[in-house]
């Protein structure tokens, strides 16, 4: 593609904010030690991006968010949640055109706000990926156990997780991360094989709520869509939305405003479309497939999420909707348990693509931070083989493994909401600096309206940070601070771009 451009001054060069360039980062690509094998299409990647959005979210956030917060107009709350999404998608969709490389929001950034700005944002995506993988693989383990039951076999207690403060290893959430593990490192082309079937039994359960839940409506339980306005029963302290305590403003459940406060909750069901950008490097034409995979699976997702709502809704009252299964739940208040078990068997399914997805996303990060110099480069090497990062694989999906093994599901997941919204401001910025600084760089995707989309999307991320608890805010301001430590102790020292003239 040509050659580096002129760094801007020895600062850059030296301090903090220096920037790779896209030449840079694409040359990188082509050392034989780090080469990644290309096998995936576009239609692979928006299996990815199918897989990993719809999980938990689908089979039980919808049923939650219209009991408490939204009633019937849940579907607009998904909408708008699609709309926040499909902004950032519009940002990524560019970025991953015209930098083609492992890493997503890390080696965006890195090409457009600095090394330091970089490694925050792979810090925190590390974090994001590891503990959501962490806990989907205990919410699978819990719906296997309960299959378990039914057919008569029972886990000890010991070897089925913490529970009520007790000892406990379950030992089925670390079975399937070390199994996983094991597929992503024999290869990307088993691991897409392996996520279409599991993608195709996920989506078909799906399709099947809806069409079957369809000729179950009662038009009755439409009304009223809007639920009347009632306050919020938020937290206080540093359990109260940040928002809450910046301002004053305390959310509202129903009501107009509750659909707003619902499309903060039901956003999170969305999460996921971003790691399609993380394999970029091992796509066979990533400047079009790309994008394809990144606003191919959002739309796809952001169409069942909307009909799911509008079926579930309109088969049970939504303030007699449950909140731990309200799907399966809705089949069996109007008499068809089949279904009922079919879909928990379908969620279970489900869940095991977003696990293995969550771990290519987190590898392939870790992998172009390797490869950089900002953690050790051993973990850069590829599998002479397979043509995968196996030694960042193993390492983290061990790490995984065991804390999946050690942790109650309620961890705090809004870390991993936290940082995801953190990737989308960096990125949507990133979009808007790049253009300024690189305006001749070929871009096979453009972000329509820029700088105004860009900008959109990092006010719509940052009003749902807001309205995420002022301790999770807390908690991912520790995990940033040790990133600031490690980066000055390790990565700045050792940086690739550091020690090049």
């Amino acid at each position: 593609m040509g050659t580096d451009q002129p760094v801007r001054s020895g600062r850059a060069r030296n301090g903090m904010f220096r920037t790779k360039t896209v030449e840079q980062s694409i040359r990188d690509t082509e050392e034989p030690e780090h080469v990644l094998k290309k096998s995936l299409s576009a239609l692979d990647l928006t299996v990815f991006g199918v897989g990993v959005v719809i999980g938990t979210g689908i089979f039980v956030l919808t049923g939650k968010v219209a009991k408490e917060s939204a009633g019937p107009s849940v579907a607009l709350s998904f909408v708008l949640a699609g709309i926040v999404c499909g902004l950032a998608a519009l940002c990524y969709a560019e970025f991953a055109s015209t930098v083609p490389v492992a890493g997503s929001a890390y080696t965006f950034s890195y090409a457009s706000l600095g090394e330091l700005p970089a490694w925050i944002i792979g810090w925190d995506l590390i974090l994001e990926l590891a503990l959501g993988c962490a806990v989907v693989s205990v919410g699978w383990s819990g719906y296997i156990r309960s299959l378990l039951d039914t057919a008569g076999w029972h886990l000890p207690q010991v070897l089925s997780g913490p529970h009520g403060g007790r000892f406990g290893f379950d030992i089925l959430a670390c079975a399937l991360v070390l199994a996983l593990t094991a597929i992503l490192v024999v290869g990307m082309k088993l691991s897409s094989r392996v996520t279409s079937v599991i993608v195709g039994v996920k989506v078909t359960v799906v399709l099947i709520v809806i069409v079957v839940g369809a000729f179950l409506v009662t038009g009755a339980n439409y009304d009223p869509f809007v639920p009347p306005s009632q306050g919020s029963r938020s937290g206080s302290g540093l359990a109260a939305p940040l928002v809450q305590l910046m301002f004053g403003f305390t959310p509202s459940n129903f009501g107009v405003m509750g659909i707003f406060s619902a499309a903060a909750v039901v956003f999170f069901a969305f999460i996921g479309f971003d790691i399609v950008a993380t394999a970029a490097e091992e796509t066979h034409n990533p400047q079009r497939d790309v994008p394809r995979g990144i606003l191919g699976s959002l739309a796809i997702c952001t169409v069942l999420y909307v009909a799911v709502s509008v079926v579930v809704t309109g088969m049970q009252k939504y303030s007699d909707l449950s909140v731990d299964a309200p799907l399966a739940d809705a089949f069996k208040s109007v008499g068809h348990p089949f279904w009922a078990g079919l879909i928990s068997f379908g969620a279970a399914v489900g869940l095991t693509s977003v696990c293995m997805i969550l771990l290519l996303g987190q590898s392939r990060v870790f992998f172009a931070m390797s490869r950089d110099g900002l953690l050790p480069r051993v973990f850069s090497t590829v599998h002479p083989r397979f043509g995968t990062p196996y030694r960042s694989t193993v390492l983290l999906g061990v790490v995984v493994a065991v804390v999946a093994g050690f942790t109650s599901i309620d961890v705090l997941a809004e870390l991993v909401n936290i940082g995801t919204l953190f990737a989308f401001v960096v990125v949507a910025l990133g979009v808007v600096l790049l253009r300024r600084s690189r305006p001749d760089l070929p871009r096979a995707f453009r972000t329509p309206f820029v700088p105004y989309v860009p900008v959109l999307s990092v006010l719509a991320s940052l009003w749902l940070m807001l309205n995420l608890p002022a301790e999770t805010w807390l908690r991912f301001a520790v995990w940033m601070a040790l990133g600031v430590l490690v980066y000055f102790a390790h990565g700045r020292r050792h940086s690739r771009l550091a020690a090049r003239p």
